[in-house]
Formats: structure tokens, sequence, C-alpha cells
């Protein structure tokens, strides 16, 4: 069936405090996006965010950010006194960094260690039913203990797991590992409270799983055979070798070098793919639909040697996606609600895994003005409906931005294309997503609010003044002009929901 959605990040969901957190704004979001009619909710990762609070970049592919953890259920659980909070921070204009490192990380640590003691029979469950929970936090206690980046910088025996090491370590701080296990169990019985409440709205959540994850995380350190890299034949440090990026594409004209690890693919072979299954497994125990970002890495990905900062003298690598997929689809009974961001250099190869699997992949306005009348972004040229159409995404300007900054030639084609005059083009392009035949159209709340460039949420290759924005508002008279848009094409709410690429 047709469906529409919005694209927020909790963080940046209006309201008090440093950042958008998991209670009454969160539930306030939902009612706003119900009154749109719009079905689907899409987030960026729930992981803990790495530099520059990156949801790319975490320190690991399983936990949840605790900075999602809101103070105000807390204080209603019994884990915080209201006067333990004292002057809640709030800067109007975006998520506060400062604050959420110094005011909210604290409180919500000795909110963990109350839980830790008081309910140690759920805490000891849960580190049995997440097997990676107990590794990543010791990992957490040991890089605040340590004071680094990364388990590298562990002392020796520690980064490369030395079973006494481990053992000492985690008897001399098992009650701060303990409180970082509950807060993991605390941020997610949070998150489920909002699933359920998106759900009693008829609103299904699109979760993302980035590709690749940091090579000084917590998934590196536990299981470092799955990781390609080398160690030093002296003192054992390791560092991943080859690192990923990508070649020169739309987003920049000299590539990118992530620097992330590549993955050990034989490893992941050897055991039937099973970190990848309990990655889609613990995914999907988050969200009911993800979208899988820099999917055609499945195919071949863009290896770059860890000697340079070239990222233009680099080569493909081939990957196993077929093998994999298959594996994961056998293991979720013939079901892969999958989505797959298929953007930048997308080679035959990659459209037969796409395809081949039957998932949807993405369509993004904005790319369709820059070329001829048959660019595949734009509407008529959609071949089939098992897609996403996209007015942008969490990499792009803004549409109103994009409209202000692109060359006079595509504004000429889009006003042509849409017959207007360019005075809404964020409204514009819902318009043209929602009319499309894909079966899912997807909108940042920027869009919807027709803002400009300074409400953008990251640009691709710049290190600072990412991942901060946040919505001074909900709009709930653009919600109602979304909703009438929402039924003219189609779109409107039902009580019966699927992904695109499901047959039914």
């Amino acid at each position: 069936m047709r469906r529409a959605g919005i694209l927020l990040h909790p963080t940046s969901i209006p309201g008090g405090g440093p950042a958008g957190q998991l209670g009454d704004d969160t539930i306030q979001f939902l009612d706003f996006l119900a009154r749109t009619g719009c079905t689907l909710w899409q987030v960026l990762p729930l992981q803990p965010p790495g530099a520059g609070l990156s949801p790319y970049d975490s320190p690991s592919a399983f936990a949840m950010g605790t900075h999602l953890i809101s103070l105000d259920r807390l204080v209603d659980d019994g884990l915080l006194k209201r006067e333990e909070l004292g002057d809640i921070p709030h800067r109007p204009n975006g998520v506060d960094r400062d604050a959420l490192e110094h005011w909210h990380a604290p409180l919500v640590d000795r909110a963990a260690h109350r839980f830790a003691e008081n309910e140690p029979d759920a805490v000891d469950a849960f580190s049995r039913e997440h097997v990676w929970a107990e590794d990543h936090a010791l990992y957490e206690v040991l890089r605040k203990e340590h004071r680094v980046d990364g388990w590298q910088q562990f002392p020796a025996p520690l980064a490369n797991r030395d079973p006494g090491a481990l053992e000492h370590a985690h008897h001399q701080f098992a009650s701060r590992v303990r409180a970082r296990i509950a807060a993991q169990l605390l941020v997610r019985r949070q998150w489920k409270a909002v699933l359920s409440a998106a759900r009693s709205r008829g609103i299904e959540v699109v979760g993302d799983v980035p590709i690749f994850v940091s090579g000084g995380g917590s998934d590196v350190w536990a299981k470092r055979h799955l990781f390609r890299g080398s160690s030093h034949p002296q003192n054992g440090s390791w560092r991943a070798d080859p690192v990923t990026g990508v070649p020169p594409d739309y987003f920049s004209p000299t590539g990118q070098r992530w620097g992330n690890p590549h993955y050990a693919w034989d490893a992941h072979r050897a055991d039937g793919f099973a970190w990848w299954r309990a990655r889609f497994d613990n995914a999907l125990d988050l969200a009911d639909h993800v979208r899988i970002d820099h999917f055609r890495g499945f195919a071949a990905a863009w290896e770059i040697s860890a000697d340079t900062s070239d990222a233009t003298r680099g080569s493909w690598g081939p990957a196993p996606g077929r093998e994999l997929f298959a594996a994961v689809r056998e293991h979720l009974h013939g079901q892969l609600p999958f989505v797959a961001e298929d953007l930048g250099i997308i080679t035959p190869d990659v459209e037969a895994l796409r395809d081949d699997f039957g998932l949807p992949g993405m369509k993004v306005l904005q790319f369709g003005f820059g070329g001829g009348d048959a660019h595949p972004f734009l509407p008529h040229s959609y071949p089939h409906a098992n897609c996403m159409a996209c007015t942008g995404t969490h990499d792009t300007d803004t549409v109103q931005g994009w409209y202000q900054s692109t060359d006079s030639r595509s504004q000429h084609r889009y006003r042509v294309y849409v017959g207007r005059d360019g005075t809404e083009p964020g409204w514009d392009f819902i318009r043209l997503a929602w009319a499309s035949v894909a079966r899912w159209a997807v909108a940042p709340l920027q869009d919807v609010f027709n803002f400009d460039s300074t409400h953008r949420m990251n640009t691709p290759g710049t290190a600072e003044g990412n991942w901060l924005w946040r919505a001074p508002y909900l709009d709930f008279g653009a919600a109602d002009r979304l909703r009438t848009m929402t039924e003219t094409y189609g779109r409107l709410a039902s009580a019966s929901v699927h992904a695109p690429g499901q047959q039914h």
C-alpha cells in the first residue's frame, strides 16, 4: 500500500533540555505525525554517537545512545529526584553537546547505579539476553577511566584482551560496568514505550543500520577477527588497513576517507554471518523496518590504504552481499523488511543485488534536477512502485536551501517540471514525492516547514557543525496541510500497513 512519512531524528525533536529525548516531547511529535496522516517515522541510527554526535560513527553497532534517555521519565520511575535535575539547560537553536556531556550524562549514570542496586535480577537478565552488553559496558568504563577515544589506547593487556587483565578489570570496575548495562536497559525500556505509542497511533518506525562500524569501538575490540587490520610486530597495537571511504561523487569532488575498518568477510562466512544476523535482529528489535546505509558496499566497497589520506587513491573490493542477504533472509523466515540506500556510484551489480532480493531503493528528488529529462530520480522515470521517494536526506541540503544555492538551469528545470514559481520548493517536492508511483514517500521535517540551509542536519565531508539541528517548534497547521496532501495522493493511514517489496 501507499504510505508517507517524516524523517526526524529523536535528538531533533523540539522541547526542553539539551536535546530531544524519549519523553513527553516525543509523544507530542507522534501526535503531530499522526495528524499528518503519515504512518512512517524515519530515524537515524539510535546507537551511541561518535565524534561530533554523528550517529554514523558509533562505538557500538548494538548499544543504544543513552543521551536519548528522558530524565523526566527517570524521575517518574523514582530513579532521580526532581531537585537533582537543578536548572535544566536549554539551547533554543540546537542540541547542546556540553550539557549532554556534563549535565545529562552524570544524571543518567546516577540513575543507572540506583537501578542496578535496586533491580539486580533485571540487569542480569538483560546481560544474558544481549551478549554484547558486557563487553560494551566494560569498554565504556575503560575508555572513561583511561580518558581515551578508543580501545587502541587501552593498556596493552586490555587492548589485546588478555584473559587475566579482563578478569581483573571486571572485578575492579564491577559496579560501574553493571551501571552501564543498567543504562542500556533503561534506554531500551524508554524506546520500547515510544515504539508502543507509535504503533498505537498506526505509525511504524524506519530505523537505520550503517554498513561500517568505528575502528575504535567495542565491536572491533571484542571481535577483532571479523575486521581487516594489521598488528605492530613489536607492541601488538592494531590498526584498520585498508579503511573505508568513497571515490569522488555528488557530495565531494575529492571523495571521502571515512577511516572505518573493512570486514574480514571470510571470517563472517565461516560462522554463517552470525554477527550480521545478530545485528539485524537487534535493529529490528528497535524498529519495524530498517534502512541499510551505503548499501552498495555489500556488492563492492571502496578500499583506501591506511597510509594515505587521499580518498581518490582507492579501489573497489568485493563483498559477499548475495551470500549475506540469503543467510539473513533464511534467518528472518523469508522476510527482508529493509530499504536499500542505493545512492552514490551505483553499478549493475548493486542494482542486481537490490532487485534480486526485492529491496526498495531510494529516489532523492533533489538529485533529479541536475540531469536531463530522463534522470532516474524524476518521478516520471520511476520504473516501478517498489521504491521510496524522498525530497532529501539527512546528508542533503533542505529543499529550500537547495533551490537557493543550485544553478539557474536546475532552478528553471524544477519550476517548469512542477509548474510553480519557486516560493515553496519544499512543498513542491513533497507534492512530487507524494503523487509519485513510489509506495513510500518521505520528507525531512525541515522540508515540511520549508526551512532554509541554516536548518541542515549534516554536510558530508565537513567535521564541525553537524548533527546539532533541532526543530524550533511543531507547526500543526503544516500538519493539517500535509494531511490533505497525504489523503489526496492515496497515502492516508490505514489499518493494514506493510513494507514496500512485500507481497500480500
